[in-house]
């Protein structure tokens, strides 16, 4: 047998000529995601459980202290109605629970708003359910709102009642609203 002479160019060009060694690795990602029911109010998404929605603002404007009753609507930070758009399938119910100062006041209405300036005076306040103002939303009352997962404009309207020996001053409460999913 007669031995051939290796080069360095020989072992490049074998080398370069021999076929390459390679092995495919495969595997998988796997894509999770958990869904759960949610609204979005006023624009703002919310999750099931989440606090800190603002409903909207209800402004009775600027009366002297000599008013007998003035009218106001709940609106959104847009200056309309609030609206709430909520996950298909499922009945919210929306609830307005009680004020700061419920039963405060000598006025006809059941929540009240209690001057900064000079505590223990109140204007006392009904939220209702029709532009009328005959259905009076009491505390702890329910609006049920459609299940198909539309948006829906809400519109929650009030009346400020005036009392003697009213004070002038800025006068605020604050109403714990629920979104019931």
């Amino acid at each position: 047998m007669r031995k051939l002479p290796l080069t360095a160019f020989g072992v490049v060009t074998a080398l370069l000529l021999a076929p390459t060694a390679h092995a495919d690795i495969t595997g998988t990602v796997e894509a999770t995601i958990t869904l759960q029911a949610g609204c979005i109010v006023n624009g703002q998404n919310h999750s099931d459980g989440s606090a800190g929605a603002d409903f909207g603002t209800i402004d009775f404007g600027t009366q002297n202290t000599l008013f007998s009753q003035t009218d106001g609507q709940i609106l959104s930070g847009g200056g309309g109605a609030f609206r709430i758009r909520c996950s298909p399938g499922i009945t919210p119910i929306l609830s307005f629970e009680a004020g700061e100062n419920d039963g405060e006041g000598a006025g006809v209405g059941l929540h009240a708003m209690e001057n900064a300036s000079a505590p223990g005076t109140f204007v006392t306040y009904n939220l209702y359910s029709d532009a009328g103002r005959s259905t009076i939303i009491p505390i702890g009352g329910d609006v049920t709102l459609a299940s198909d997962g539309s948006e829906q404009t809400i519109n929650i309207y009030g009346r400020a009642f005036g009392e003697a020996a009213l004070t002038p001053g800025t006068y605020g409460d604050v109403i714990t609203v629920v979104l019931e999913l």
